[in-house]
Protein backbone atom coordinates (compact mmCIF):
# COMPACT_ATOMS: atom_id res chain seq x y z
CA UNK A 1 0.00 0.00 0.00
CA UNK A 2 2.95 2.39 0.42
CA UNK A 3 4.81 1.45 -2.11
CA UNK A 4 1.02 2.44 -4.18
CA UNK A 5 0.51 5.68 -2.56
CA UNK A 6 4.75 6.53 -2.79
CA UNK A 7 4.80 5.51 -6.77
CA UNK A 8 1.32 7.78 -7.34
CA UNK A 9 3.03 10.63 -5.12
CA UNK A 10 5.87 10.59 -7.57
CA UNK A 11 4.23 9.93 -10.61
CA UNK A 12 2.20 13.14 -9.95
CA UNK A 13 4.77 15.21 -8.93
CA UNK A 14 7.05 14.05 -11.81
CA UNK A 15 3.53 14.60 -14.31
CA UNK A 16 3.38 18.25 -12.67
CA UNK A 17 6.78 19.44 -13.11
CA UNK A 18 6.31 18.19 -16.63
CA UNK A 19 3.07 20.13 -16.71
CA UNK A 20 4.98 23.61 -15.15
CA UNK A 21 8.03 23.07 -18.06
CA UNK A 22 5.62 23.52 -20.64
CA UNK A 23 3.44 25.90 -19.24
CA UNK A 24 6.83 28.09 -18.69
CA UNK A 25 7.88 27.71 -22.04
CA UNK A 26 4.21 28.55 -23.13
CA UNK A 27 4.71 31.76 -20.84
CA UNK A 28 7.46 33.16 -23.11
CA UNK A 29 6.62 35.49 -25.80
CA UNK A 30 6.38 34.04 -29.23
CA UNK A 31 9.34 36.07 -29.95
CA UNK A 32 11.05 36.17 -26.72
CA UNK A 33 14.89 36.81 -27.85
CA UNK A 34 16.41 34.38 -25.97
CA UNK A 35 14.05 31.31 -27.62
CA UNK A 36 14.18 29.15 -30.36
CA UNK A 37 10.90 28.37 -31.55
CA UNK A 38 9.70 24.85 -33.37
CA UNK A 39 7.10 25.26 -36.00
CA UNK A 40 6.16 22.78 -37.70
CA UNK A 41 3.89 22.65 -40.82
CA UNK A 42 2.52 19.86 -42.14
CA UNK A 43 0.11 19.31 -45.61
CA UNK A 44 -1.94 16.57 -46.94
CA UNK A 45 -0.68 17.03 -50.18
CA UNK A 46 2.41 15.33 -51.58
CA UNK A 47 3.10 18.24 -54.21
CA UNK A 48 2.43 21.13 -51.62
CA UNK A 49 5.65 22.99 -52.27
CA UNK A 50 4.50 23.23 -56.30
CA UNK A 51 1.13 24.00 -54.69
CA UNK A 52 2.40 26.92 -53.09
CA UNK A 53 4.89 27.80 -55.75
CA UNK A 54 1.20 27.83 -58.27
CA UNK A 55 -0.09 30.53 -55.48
CA UNK A 56 2.62 33.22 -55.08
CA UNK A 57 2.82 33.41 -58.74
CA UNK A 58 -0.44 33.43 -59.69
CA UNK A 59 -3.11 33.64 -57.20
CA UNK A 60 -3.28 35.62 -53.67
CA UNK A 61 -4.54 32.54 -51.61
CA UNK A 62 -3.49 30.00 -49.07
CA UNK A 63 -2.87 26.07 -48.80
CA UNK A 64 -4.60 24.81 -45.92
CA UNK A 65 -2.20 22.76 -43.82
CA UNK A 66 -1.50 22.47 -39.71
CA UNK A 67 1.08 24.03 -38.40
CA UNK A 68 2.63 23.58 -34.39
CA UNK A 69 4.11 26.08 -32.49
CA UNK A 70 6.00 24.10 -29.51
CA UNK A 71 3.64 21.57 -29.40
CA UNK A 72 0.82 23.58 -29.71
CA UNK A 73 -1.05 22.41 -33.11
CA UNK A 74 -3.33 24.75 -35.06
CA UNK A 75 -5.89 23.39 -37.81
CA UNK A 76 -6.75 24.83 -40.83
CA UNK A 77 -4.17 27.67 -41.12
CA UNK A 78 -3.84 29.46 -44.19
CA UNK A 79 0.24 29.06 -45.20
CA UNK A 80 1.86 30.90 -48.29
CA UNK A 81 4.55 32.02 -49.53
CA UNK A 82 5.64 35.74 -48.85
CA UNK A 83 6.15 38.39 -51.39
CA UNK A 84 9.24 38.99 -50.98
CA UNK A 85 11.04 39.69 -53.45
CA UNK A 86 13.88 36.22 -52.34
CA UNK A 87 10.72 34.14 -53.80
CA UNK A 88 12.50 31.39 -56.15
CA UNK A 89 10.52 28.72 -57.93
CA UNK A 90 11.37 25.21 -56.33
CA UNK A 91 13.41 27.00 -53.80
CA UNK A 92 13.59 24.87 -50.00
CA UNK A 93 14.04 28.56 -48.37
CA UNK A 94 11.34 30.51 -49.74
CA UNK A 95 10.23 32.69 -46.59
CA UNK A 96 6.75 31.89 -45.37
CA UNK A 97 3.29 33.57 -44.26
CA UNK A 98 1.55 31.73 -41.81
CA UNK A 99 -2.12 32.51 -40.97
CA UNK A 100 -3.90 31.13 -37.65
CA UNK A 101 -6.88 32.62 -38.11
CA UNK A 102 -7.17 31.54 -41.50
CA UNK A 103 -10.81 29.47 -41.15
CA UNK A 104 -11.38 29.84 -37.44
CA UNK A 105 -10.93 33.91 -36.81
CA UNK A 106 -10.57 33.37 -33.59
CA UNK A 107 -7.46 30.82 -33.52
CA UNK A 108 -4.51 32.66 -32.24
CA UNK A 109 -1.51 31.99 -30.51
CA UNK A 110 -0.63 34.19 -27.20
CA UNK A 111 -3.03 36.99 -29.60
CA UNK A 112 -1.09 36.50 -32.33
CA UNK A 113 -3.01 35.38 -35.31
CA UNK A 114 -0.20 35.59 -37.94
CA UNK A 115 3.47 33.90 -38.26
CA UNK A 116 5.83 35.51 -40.78
CA UNK A 117 9.05 33.43 -41.28
CA UNK A 118 11.91 35.39 -43.05
CA UNK A 119 15.09 33.47 -44.84
CA UNK A 120 17.27 35.93 -44.15
CA UNK A 121 18.47 36.81 -48.00
CA UNK A 122 22.08 38.11 -47.82
CA UNK A 123 22.82 37.59 -44.59
CA UNK A 124 25.46 35.06 -43.37
CA UNK A 125 25.29 36.39 -39.91
CA UNK A 126 21.77 35.54 -39.59
CA UNK A 127 21.63 38.39 -37.00
CA UNK A 128 20.78 41.42 -38.80
CA UNK A 129 17.00 41.32 -38.62
CA UNK A 130 17.11 39.75 -35.21
CA UNK A 131 19.36 42.70 -33.69
CA UNK A 132 18.09 45.30 -35.63
CA UNK A 133 14.65 44.97 -34.51
CA UNK A 134 15.88 44.80 -30.78
CA UNK A 135 17.57 48.21 -31.38
CA UNK A 136 14.79 49.46 -33.20
CA UNK A 137 12.42 48.47 -30.35
CA UNK A 138 14.07 50.31 -27.85
CA UNK A 139 13.08 53.89 -29.11
CA UNK A 140 10.34 53.04 -31.49
CA UNK A 141 7.16 50.72 -32.06
CA UNK A 142 8.82 47.76 -34.05
CA UNK A 143 8.23 44.06 -34.50
CA UNK A 144 10.12 41.96 -32.54
CA UNK A 145 12.02 39.02 -33.80
CA UNK A 146 13.29 36.14 -32.86
CA UNK A 147 14.38 32.46 -34.50
CA UNK A 148 12.20 29.62 -35.28
CA UNK A 149 13.18 25.71 -36.74
CA UNK A 150 10.78 24.84 -39.44
CA UNK A 151 9.86 21.21 -40.01
CA UNK A 152 7.39 20.54 -42.52
CA UNK A 153 6.03 17.13 -42.92
CA UNK A 154 8.41 16.21 -40.35
CA UNK A 155 11.32 16.86 -42.57
CA UNK A 156 13.88 19.93 -41.34
CA UNK A 157 13.89 23.04 -43.42
CA UNK A 158 16.30 24.53 -41.39
CA UNK A 159 16.67 28.05 -39.21
CA UNK A 160 14.10 31.09 -40.15
CA UNK A 161 13.86 34.17 -38.71
CA UNK A 162 10.64 34.71 -36.60
CA UNK A 163 8.73 38.29 -37.01
CA UNK A 164 6.28 39.69 -35.50
CA UNK A 165 3.44 40.63 -38.11
CA UNK A 166 2.60 44.20 -38.67
CA UNK A 167 -1.70 43.78 -38.33
CA UNK A 168 -4.50 44.56 -35.81
CA UNK A 169 -2.70 43.07 -33.24
CA UNK A 170 0.73 45.53 -33.21
CA UNK A 171 -1.31 48.16 -34.31
CA UNK A 172 -4.02 47.85 -31.27
CA UNK A 173 -1.34 47.34 -29.03
CA UNK A 174 0.72 50.49 -29.56
CA UNK A 175 -1.50 52.98 -31.49
CA UNK A 176 -5.12 51.11 -29.14
CA UNK A 177 -6.53 51.01 -32.65
CA UNK A 178 -6.38 49.29 -35.97
CA UNK A 179 -9.29 50.58 -38.15
CA UNK A 180 -7.83 53.79 -38.94
CA UNK A 181 -5.58 55.01 -42.61
CA UNK A 182 -3.21 51.95 -42.42
CA UNK A 183 -0.59 51.78 -45.64
CA UNK A 184 2.43 49.24 -46.58
CA UNK A 185 5.30 51.63 -48.48
CA UNK A 186 6.82 48.92 -50.07
CA UNK A 187 6.34 49.44 -53.89
CA UNK A 188 7.11 46.17 -55.82
CA UNK A 189 9.80 46.71 -57.24
CA UNK A 190 10.34 43.37 -59.56
CA UNK A 191 6.48 43.82 -61.07
CA UNK A 192 6.28 47.52 -61.13
CA UNK A 193 3.08 48.53 -63.06
CA UNK A 194 3.12 50.34 -65.77
CA UNK A 195 3.93 54.30 -65.76
CA UNK A 196 0.70 56.62 -65.33
CA UNK A 197 0.80 59.93 -67.43
CA UNK A 198 1.66 62.73 -65.70
CA UNK A 199 2.84 60.75 -62.29
CA UNK A 200 6.87 61.00 -61.06
CA UNK A 201 8.90 58.22 -62.33
CA UNK A 202 10.63 56.30 -59.60
CA UNK A 203 9.90 57.81 -56.70
CA UNK A 204 8.74 54.74 -54.73
CA UNK A 205 7.75 55.15 -51.12
CA UNK A 206 9.42 58.98 -50.76
CA UNK A 207 6.18 60.85 -49.58
CA UNK A 208 6.99 63.26 -52.78
CA UNK A 209 3.50 65.06 -53.03
CA UNK A 210 2.07 64.42 -56.44
CA UNK A 211 -1.43 66.50 -57.32
CA UNK A 212 -2.66 63.16 -59.19
CA UNK A 213 -4.39 60.26 -56.62
CA UNK A 214 -3.62 57.85 -58.86
CA UNK A 215 0.02 58.50 -58.84
CA UNK A 216 0.10 57.10 -55.64
CA UNK A 217 -1.08 53.54 -56.12
CA UNK A 218 2.03 52.83 -58.01
CA UNK A 219 4.58 53.48 -54.73
CA UNK A 220 1.90 52.76 -52.19
CA UNK A 221 -0.30 49.90 -51.10
CA UNK A 222 -3.73 50.40 -49.10
CA UNK A 223 -4.33 47.92 -46.41
CA UNK A 224 -7.12 49.73 -44.77
CA UNK A 225 -10.43 50.39 -46.25
CA UNK A 226 -9.84 53.77 -47.23
CA UNK A 227 -7.36 56.22 -46.78
CA UNK A 228 -5.58 57.77 -49.97
CA UNK A 229 -6.88 61.47 -49.18
CA UNK A 230 -5.22 60.79 -45.83
CA UNK A 231 -2.00 60.51 -47.10
CA UNK A 232 -1.88 63.14 -49.86
CA UNK A 233 -2.66 65.05 -47.56
CA UNK A 234 0.27 64.14 -45.67
CA UNK A 235 2.24 64.43 -48.40
CA UNK A 236 1.21 68.27 -49.09
CA UNK A 237 1.88 68.98 -46.21
CA UNK A 238 5.24 67.81 -45.61
CA UNK A 239 6.44 69.05 -48.96
CA UNK A 240 4.47 72.47 -48.86
CA UNK A 241 3.87 73.13 -45.75
CA UNK A 242 6.30 71.41 -43.34
CA UNK A 243 5.97 74.13 -40.18
CA UNK A 244 2.71 72.12 -40.05
CA UNK A 245 3.97 69.19 -40.10
CA UNK A 246 3.24 67.64 -36.45
CA UNK A 247 -0.35 68.25 -36.87
CA UNK A 248 -0.50 65.10 -39.30
CA UNK A 249 2.87 63.13 -38.65
CA UNK A 250 4.58 61.88 -35.22
CA UNK A 251 7.87 63.58 -35.96
CA UNK A 252 9.75 62.30 -33.41
CA UNK A 253 9.03 58.62 -34.21
CA UNK A 254 10.25 59.79 -37.78
CA UNK A 255 13.81 61.19 -36.44
CA UNK A 256 14.05 57.67 -34.47
CA UNK A 257 13.64 55.82 -37.75
CA UNK A 258 15.68 58.08 -39.80
CA UNK A 259 18.59 58.07 -37.25
CA UNK A 260 18.16 54.02 -36.75
CA UNK A 261 18.57 53.62 -40.53
CA UNK A 262 21.53 55.68 -41.08
CA UNK A 263 23.15 54.89 -37.75
CA UNK A 264 22.93 51.08 -38.32
CA UNK A 265 23.53 51.58 -42.51
CA UNK A 266 19.77 50.28 -43.19
CA UNK A 267 19.74 51.35 -46.63
CA UNK A 268 17.09 49.29 -47.53
CA UNK A 269 14.67 51.26 -46.30
CA UNK A 270 13.61 54.69 -46.76
CA UNK A 271 17.21 56.44 -46.30
CA UNK A 272 18.47 54.64 -49.50
CA UNK A 273 17.70 54.07 -53.14
CA UNK A 274 14.04 53.17 -53.42
CA UNK A 275 12.21 54.86 -50.20
CA UNK A 276 10.92 51.82 -48.77
CA UNK A 277 10.48 49.16 -46.40
CA UNK A 278 8.35 50.72 -43.80
CA UNK A 279 4.26 51.65 -43.33
CA UNK A 280 2.51 54.55 -41.96
CA UNK A 281 -0.50 54.08 -39.57
CA UNK A 282 -2.85 57.29 -38.77
CA UNK A 283 -3.82 57.18 -35.12
CA UNK A 284 -6.88 58.17 -34.16
CA UNK A 285 -6.19 61.92 -33.41
CA UNK A 286 -4.62 62.59 -36.95
CA UNK A 287 -0.70 61.50 -36.53
CA UNK A 288 0.72 59.22 -38.81
CA UNK A 289 3.59 56.68 -37.09
CA UNK A 290 6.15 55.16 -39.32
CA UNK A 291 6.99 51.69 -38.70
CA UNK A 292 10.15 49.92 -39.57
CA UNK A 293 10.76 46.82 -41.83
CA UNK A 294 11.95 44.31 -43.70
CA UNK A 295 15.88 44.54 -41.87
CA UNK A 296 17.76 41.22 -43.44
CA UNK A 297 19.25 43.77 -45.47
CA UNK A 298 20.62 46.34 -42.51
CA UNK A 299 24.41 46.68 -41.46
CA UNK A 300 25.17 47.24 -45.11
CA UNK A 301 24.02 44.08 -46.97
CA UNK A 302 22.22 47.12 -49.23
CA UNK A 303 24.56 49.57 -50.26
CA UNK A 304 23.09 52.16 -52.58
CA UNK A 305 21.64 55.57 -51.47
CA UNK A 306 20.04 56.36 -54.58
CA UNK A 307 22.77 58.18 -56.25
CA UNK A 308 25.64 56.78 -58.00
CA UNK A 309 26.82 53.28 -57.25
CA UNK A 310 26.74 50.98 -54.50
CA UNK A 311 28.85 52.38 -51.67
CA UNK A 312 32.26 50.35 -51.43
CA UNK A 313 32.80 49.01 -47.23
CA UNK A 314 34.82 52.64 -46.80
CA UNK A 315 32.37 54.48 -47.73
CA UNK A 316 29.64 52.67 -45.46
CA UNK A 317 31.58 52.80 -42.77
CA UNK A 318 32.07 56.81 -42.99
CA UNK A 319 28.17 57.44 -44.48
CA UNK A 320 27.46 60.83 -43.63
CA UNK A 321 24.97 61.07 -40.96
CA UNK A 322 23.65 64.25 -42.69
CA UNK A 323 22.89 62.07 -45.71
CA UNK A 324 19.87 63.27 -47.94
CA UNK A 325 19.58 66.48 -45.79
CA UNK A 326 19.63 68.64 -48.94
CA UNK A 327 17.77 65.75 -51.43
CA UNK A 328 14.55 67.42 -52.08
CA UNK A 329 13.43 64.01 -53.19
CA UNK A 330 13.41 62.69 -49.82
CA UNK A 331 11.05 64.89 -48.19
CA UNK A 332 10.92 63.30 -45.08
CA UNK A 333 14.93 63.64 -44.37
CA UNK A 334 15.37 66.86 -45.91
CA UNK A 335 12.36 68.77 -44.87
CA UNK A 336 12.63 67.70 -41.59
CA UNK A 337 15.92 68.29 -40.73
CA UNK A 338 16.10 71.42 -42.70
CA UNK A 339 14.22 72.71 -39.35
CA UNK A 340 17.13 73.64 -37.28
CA UNK A 341 15.11 71.87 -33.72
CA UNK A 342 14.39 69.11 -35.71
CA UNK A 343 18.06 68.90 -37.04
CA UNK A 344 19.36 68.43 -33.44
CA UNK A 345 16.77 65.99 -31.85
CA UNK A 346 17.79 63.62 -35.02
CA UNK A 347 21.63 64.20 -34.05
CA UNK A 348 20.69 63.65 -30.48
CA UNK A 349 18.67 60.09 -31.36
CA UNK A 350 22.02 59.22 -33.52
CA UNK A 351 23.92 59.99 -31.04
CA UNK A 352 21.71 57.97 -28.44
CA UNK A 353 21.83 54.62 -30.88
CA UNK A 354 25.69 55.24 -31.17
CA UNK A 355 26.33 55.21 -27.38
CA UNK A 356 23.71 52.62 -26.48
CA UNK A 357 24.93 49.93 -28.96
CA UNK A 358 28.37 51.05 -30.68
CA UNK A 359 30.86 52.55 -28.83
CA UNK A 360 31.09 50.38 -26.30
CA UNK A 361 30.79 47.22 -28.15
CA UNK A 362 27.13 45.60 -26.82
CA UNK A 363 26.34 45.28 -30.12
CA UNK A 364 29.03 42.93 -30.63
CA UNK A 365 28.70 41.10 -28.04
CA UNK A 366 24.99 40.49 -28.45
CA UNK A 367 25.69 39.26 -31.99
CA UNK A 368 28.09 36.89 -30.83
CA UNK A 369 25.52 35.62 -28.01
CA UNK A 370 22.65 35.49 -31.04
CA UNK A 371 25.08 33.23 -33.24
CA UNK A 372 26.21 30.86 -30.48
CA UNK A 373 22.17 30.26 -29.57
CA UNK A 374 21.53 29.02 -33.18
CA UNK A 375 25.19 27.58 -34.28
CA UNK A 376 24.25 24.01 -33.99
CA UNK A 377 20.80 24.34 -35.58
CA UNK A 378 22.45 26.32 -38.26
CA UNK A 379 25.21 23.40 -38.84
CA UNK A 380 22.42 21.20 -39.56
CA UNK A 381 20.52 23.47 -41.40
CA UNK A 382 19.92 21.25 -44.97
CA UNK A 383 19.16 24.49 -46.71
CA UNK A 384 21.05 27.63 -45.33
CA UNK A 385 22.05 29.91 -48.44
CA UNK A 386 26.05 30.66 -46.74
CA UNK A 387 28.07 27.26 -45.63
CA UNK A 388 28.95 27.16 -41.91
CA UNK A 389 32.37 28.91 -42.46
CA UNK A 390 30.72 31.67 -43.74
CA UNK A 391 28.46 31.80 -40.94
CA UNK A 392 31.01 31.71 -38.01
CA UNK A 393 32.92 34.21 -40.23
CA UNK A 394 30.25 36.59 -40.90
CA UNK A 395 31.03 39.11 -38.10
CA UNK A 396 34.52 40.00 -39.05
CA UNK A 397 34.59 39.25 -42.65
CA UNK A 398 33.02 40.49 -45.98
CA UNK A 399 31.11 37.32 -47.60
CA UNK A 400 30.91 36.93 -51.12
CA UNK A 401 32.61 37.86 -53.90
CA UNK A 402 29.83 40.32 -55.74
CA UNK A 403 27.14 41.52 -53.19
CA UNK A 404 30.14 41.69 -50.92
CA UNK A 405 28.11 41.63 -47.35
CA UNK A 406 30.20 43.36 -44.81
CA UNK A 407 31.23 41.81 -41.53
CA UNK A 408 28.81 43.55 -39.06
CA UNK A 409 31.88 44.14 -36.85
CA UNK A 410 33.94 44.67 -39.63
CA UNK A 411 31.64 47.71 -40.48
CA UNK A 412 30.20 49.16 -37.45
CA UNK A 413 33.58 49.47 -35.54
CA UNK A 414 34.75 51.76 -37.69
CA UNK A 415 31.21 53.09 -37.84
CA UNK A 416 31.31 53.87 -34.50
CA UNK A 417 34.91 55.64 -34.29
CA UNK A 418 33.64 57.87 -37.34
CA UNK A 419 30.32 58.77 -36.30
CA UNK A 420 31.95 59.40 -32.58
CA UNK A 421 34.02 61.65 -34.26
CA UNK A 422 31.93 63.54 -36.77
CA UNK A 423 31.57 67.27 -35.97
CA UNK A 424 28.15 67.19 -35.53
CA UNK A 425 27.48 64.21 -33.24
CA UNK A 426 31.39 64.86 -30.94
CA UNK A 427 29.44 68.44 -29.46
CA UNK A 428 28.46 67.70 -26.11
CA UNK A 429 25.02 68.22 -25.16
CA UNK A 430 23.58 69.74 -21.74
CA UNK A 431 22.67 67.19 -19.21
CA UNK A 432 20.65 66.11 -16.38
CA UNK A 433 22.52 65.63 -12.82
CA UNK A 434 18.91 64.85 -11.37
CA UNK A 435 15.45 65.01 -11.77
CA UNK A 436 12.54 65.39 -9.33
CA UNK A 437 9.19 66.15 -8.81
CA UNK A 438 8.46 68.24 -5.39
CA UNK A 439 6.32 66.47 -3.19
CA UNK A 440 4.91 67.84 0.49
CA UNK A 441 7.85 67.89 3.11
CA UNK A 442 7.90 66.86 6.57
CA UNK A 443 5.31 67.75 8.79
CA UNK A 444 3.67 70.33 6.09
CA UNK A 445 -0.29 69.64 6.40
CA UNK A 446 -0.73 71.47 2.91
CA UNK A 447 -2.07 69.26 0.22
CA UNK A 448 -0.28 69.01 -2.98
CA UNK A 449 -2.52 69.40 -5.97
CA UNK A 450 0.18 70.16 -8.87
CA UNK A 451 2.76 68.39 -10.39
CA UNK A 452 6.18 70.48 -9.79
CA UNK A 453 9.39 69.13 -11.92
CA UNK A 454 12.70 70.30 -11.14
CA UNK A 455 16.24 69.28 -13.14
CA UNK A 456 19.71 70.17 -12.03
CA UNK A 457 21.36 70.55 -15.08
CA UNK A 458 25.34 70.21 -14.96
CA UNK A 459 26.11 72.80 -17.47
CA UNK A 460 24.45 75.16 -18.89
CA UNK A 461 21.20 75.44 -21.62
CA UNK A 462 19.70 77.66 -24.09
CA UNK A 463 16.49 75.90 -22.91
CA UNK A 464 15.03 73.50 -20.91
CA UNK A 465 11.64 71.86 -22.29
CA UNK A 466 9.14 69.60 -20.18
CA UNK A 467 6.67 66.67 -21.89
CA UNK A 468 4.12 65.79 -19.94
CA UNK A 469 0.70 63.77 -20.49
CA UNK A 470 -1.84 62.59 -18.10
CA UNK A 471 -1.86 58.88 -19.83
CA UNK A 472 -0.11 56.56 -22.04
CA UNK A 473 -2.85 57.27 -24.59
CA UNK A 474 -2.39 60.81 -24.89
CA UNK A 475 -0.07 62.82 -26.63
CA UNK A 476 2.76 64.75 -24.97
CA UNK A 477 1.56 68.48 -24.21
CA UNK A 478 4.70 70.83 -23.88
CA UNK A 479 5.77 73.70 -21.73
CA UNK A 480 9.13 75.80 -21.02
CA UNK A 481 11.15 75.36 -17.62
CA UNK A 482 12.63 78.10 -15.70
CA UNK A 483 15.83 79.36 -14.11
CA UNK A 484 14.54 82.46 -13.14
CA UNK A 485 14.34 82.01 -9.44
CA UNK A 486 10.29 83.08 -9.19
CA UNK A 487 9.00 79.30 -10.63
CA UNK A 488 9.69 77.19 -8.22
CA UNK A 489 13.43 76.50 -9.34
CA UNK A 490 15.86 78.20 -6.42
CA UNK A 491 17.87 81.21 -7.31
CA UNK A 492 18.28 82.54 -10.89
CA UNK A 493 21.12 81.61 -12.88
CA UNK A 494 21.69 78.46 -10.45
CA UNK A 495 20.80 76.05 -13.33
CA UNK A 496 17.82 74.37 -11.15
CA UNK A 497 14.97 74.54 -13.94
CA UNK A 498 11.49 73.69 -12.81
CA UNK A 499 8.42 73.96 -14.16
CA UNK A 500 4.53 73.38 -12.53
CA UNK A 501 1.66 71.60 -14.65
CA UNK A 502 -1.50 72.06 -13.05
CA UNK A 503 -4.04 68.91 -13.65
CA UNK A 504 -7.61 70.80 -12.10
CA UNK A 505 -7.91 68.06 -10.48
CA UNK A 506 -8.78 65.83 -13.56
CA UNK A 507 -5.47 63.41 -13.08
CA UNK A 508 -4.12 61.72 -10.68
CA UNK A 509 -0.98 60.40 -12.70
CA UNK A 510 1.88 61.76 -15.17
CA UNK A 511 4.10 61.13 -17.15
CA UNK A 512 7.02 62.96 -18.20
CA UNK A 513 10.71 63.94 -19.51
CA UNK A 514 12.50 66.86 -20.07
CA UNK A 515 14.39 67.94 -23.19
CA UNK A 516 17.52 70.08 -22.73
CA UNK A 517 18.95 72.19 -25.40
CA UNK A 518 21.95 74.23 -26.10
CA UNK A 519 23.06 75.91 -29.24
CA UNK A 520 24.87 73.27 -31.01
CA UNK A 521 23.07 69.82 -29.29
CA UNK A 522 20.08 68.58 -27.27
CA UNK A 523 19.61 65.74 -24.92
CA UNK A 524 16.91 63.91 -23.13
CA UNK A 525 16.43 62.91 -19.57
CA UNK A 526 15.10 59.93 -19.43
CA UNK A 527 17.22 59.01 -21.96
CA UNK A 528 14.92 56.21 -23.16
CA UNK A 529 11.59 58.56 -22.64
CA UNK A 530 10.13 56.91 -25.11
CA UNK A 531 9.82 53.47 -23.39
CA UNK A 532 10.47 54.71 -19.70
CA UNK A 533 9.61 58.31 -18.91
CA UNK A 534 9.08 59.21 -15.24
CA UNK A 535 6.37 58.65 -13.70
CA UNK A 536 4.43 60.37 -10.49
CA UNK A 537 0.90 60.58 -9.21
CA UNK A 538 -0.54 63.12 -6.97
CA UNK A 539 -1.20 60.46 -4.04
CA UNK A 540 2.74 59.65 -3.91
CA UNK A 541 3.77 63.86 -3.64
CA UNK A 542 1.25 63.34 -0.42
CA UNK A 543 2.90 61.36 1.41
Amino acid sequence: MKKTILFTLTFSLLFAALSWGQDAKEEKDLYDVNTIRELRLSFEQSNWAEQMDSIRLYGNGSLLGTATIDGKKFENVGIRYRGSKSFQVGNKRNAFHIKLNYINKNQSYQNYKTIKLSNALRDPSMIREVMSYQVAGQYMPAPKANYAKLYINDNYFGVFVNIQAIDDYFLESHYGSSDNTFIKCSPDLIDSPKPIAGCKNKIYSSLEFESNAQCYTNNYELKSKDGWDDLIGLTKILNENPEKIEEVLDVDEALWMLAFNNTLVNLSSYSGQHSQNYYLYRDSVGQFHPIVWDLNLSFGSFKNTGTGSDLKLAELQRMDPLLHVDNVAKPLISQLLKNPLYQKVYLSHVRTILYDHFVNGAYEKEAKRLQRMITNDMFNDPNKFYNHSEFLNSLTKTTGKRSKIPGIVELMSKRAKYLKKHPELSIFPPEAENVTMVGREKFDNTEIKTFCVQAQLKSNAKRVKLYYRFGSDSNYQVMSMSDDGKSNDGKAGDKLYAATVDPMGKHDSMEYFILMENVKAISYDPPNYMNKPYQSTIQALNK
